[in-house]
């Protein structure tokens, strides 16, 4: 069992930046893929971005050059800097823990985050 607590988050002016964090606790967090995924009302959650067990960054074309995700194994934490934020990239944003390898699909992750809302406006 792994629990995720999200924190981060809020109201950003189009261009400015957000940072998101995500910690887990429970076992073998070093051995999960960690993604975030966001969601609006009426549709699924998207991939954003993902970091495997091996550190490997997976990132949306949408988010690629503009959001870094990171991970501290010591601190069973994960990171996502959000950069040159848009009116698109609102939405609440989880995070995911997934041990089956695959990386874009919602469908995969096993636990999830609180979620917390990301608003940018114009």
């Amino acid at each position: 069992q792994v629990q995720l607590v999200q924190s981060g988050g809020g109201l950003v002016q189009d261009g400015g930046s957000l940072r998101l964090s995500c910690t887990a606790s429970g076992h073998s967090f070093t051995a999960y893929t960690m993604g975030w995924f966001r969601q609006t009302p009426g549709t699924e959650r998207e991939f954003v971005a993902a970091i495997s067990a091996g550190r490997t960054a997976y990132y949306a074309s949408t988010v690629e050059g503009r959001f870094v995700i990171s991970r501290d194994n010591y601190k069973n934490t994960i990171s996502l800097q959000m950069n040159s934020l848009k009116p698109d990239d609102t939405g609440v944003y989880s995070c995911g823990a997934s041990d089956s390898g695959v990386v874009r699909s919602s469908y995969a992750y096993k636990y999830w985050g609180q979620g917390t809302q990301v608003t940018v406006s114009s």
